[in-house]
């Protein structure tokens, strides 16, 4: 059999199995198998087809992995837990002063303390999270 239809095969096969993974490993490989069974039909010998394929699976790494770093989202940028809290909006359950006070942040019930000591927020006002410390969330009140 030529060389040439066993890579043909081998593209078909891994796009079957891009098809039902969605993992792009096998869709790269099928593509490089691909380009190599351009290449061995116009008679290339089997160790160059290897080089070729090699070079062509790395070259669709290096694209994708271009590509996902340009589109996907920075490790860095992606906020959760206590650090996504900062920045959002809270409403008051128990009035808040400078030393106590809870409030409802995104279903869930936090004791809080005023930014402003001086002051008190009353129950039902949205107020803007300002910090975590520890447990307290640090609130100043919406205007």
């Amino acid at each position: 059999m030529d060389p040439w239809i066993l890579w043909l095969t081998g593209a078909v096969v891994l796009g079957v199995a891009e098809a039902f993974t969605l993992t792009a490993v096998s869709g790269l490989l099928a593509g490089a198998s691909l380009v190599t069974a351009v290449v061995a039909a116009a008679g290339l010998p089997v160790p160059l087809q290897v080089i070729v394929f090699a070079v062509a699976a790395t070259a669709g790494i290096v694209v994708l992995r271009r590509a996902a770093a340009r589109h996907g989202p920075r490790v860095d940028e992606v906020r959760f837990g206590v650090d996504a809290l900062p920045g959002r909006t809270g409403y008051v359950v128990d009035a808040v002063t400078g030393r106590a006070g809870t409030v409802r942040i995104g279903g869930e019930d936090w004791t809080a303390r005023a930014l402003d000591e001086t002051g008190t927020i009353p129950v039902g006002r949205a107020v803007d999270v300002i910090r975590i410390d520890g447990a307290t969330a640090v609130v100043h009140a919406r205007e």
